[in-house]
């Protein structure tokens, strides 16, 4: 499986919160999945450790460096994923999720997410 990792997903996984599925939780720790982790979930989480919104775990270090440590394959943001995820007919609004359906979408992944808003652009989702 080829996996984008939903921004909670992500921090589900790094604070190993319950919340994330048992499905979710166990296709991360596959050695056969390839995880990766979008230049918008570490934009989206520096953003709200910054307003104060989140908390990313210290021990963790930055998120950079812990996706390189987890093994995980960092996703850009190329014009054509920024360019989809502005053309998406979605009603959900925030730019962050959108850049990930557009990055799933356009890169042929599976996102890992509990947000059901995602189905109606045809993603394949897992949780």
């Amino acid at each position: 499986m080829r996996a984008l990792l939903d921004t909670h997903a992500l921090l589900w996984w790094a604070t190993l919160d319950p919340k994330l599925s048992r499905k979710a939780r166990a296709a991360i720790a596959d050695d056969r999945t390839d995880v990766y982790v979008s230049a918008a979930s570490a934009w989206e989480i520096a953003t709200k450790v910054r307003i104060g919104k989140l908390v990313w775990p210290a021990t963790a270090g930055s998120v950079a460096d812990y996706v390189v440590g987890q093994a995980f394959r960092p996703l850009p943001i190329s014009v054509q994923h920024a360019e989809r995820a502005g053309l998406l007919r979605i009603e959900h609004r925030d730019p962050f999720d959108r850049m990930l359906v557009a990055q799933a979408l356009t890169d042929d992944l599976v996102l890992l997410s509990n947000e059901a808003v995602f189905d109606a652009a045809g993603v394949r989702r897992y949780w």
